[in-house]
């Protein structure tokens, strides 16, 4: 009896944690209504704010579609234009909303590809 409970338990578990996950996805490929991760590099010149909020723009990594986010909450330290970041939330109106504290900035690699060669 306590091994269907513990199974059925862990079944459940392994469920909610798959379903209740982000998908990864780059600006280009969003769809409305979904919940996503989205990475990208931060647009130059549309780091904005209003009030509580950061306004600013992602673009695909190897492109040029973006989208607007709003979020709201800690803004890494590293965070500025060029960068890349991920984010989660879900694309509402044209515009991903961020969820709050979700932004995370990626660290630039220390050295550029040409450096690496000589």
């Amino acid at each position: 009896m306590a091994l269907g409970a513990a199974v059925c338990l862990a079944a459940a578990l392994v469920y909610t944690s798959f379903s209740a996950s982000s998908e990864a996805a780059s600006p280009s490929e969003l769809v409305e209504g979904k919940s996503y991760d989205v990475t990208g590099k931060v647009v130059p010149d549309s780091i904005s704010r209003q009030g509580d909020e950061l306004r600013f723009r992602i673009r695909d990594r190897d492109g040029e579609e973006s989208v607007p986010v709003v979020y709201t909450g800690v803004v890494p330290d590293p965070f500025r234009e060029g960068r890349e970041v991920i984010v989660s939330g879900e694309l509402s109106r044209g515009t991903f909303v961020a969820e709050r504290d979700s932004l995370v900035t990626k660290c630039p690699s220390k050295f550029t590809k040409d450096e690496q060669n000589s």
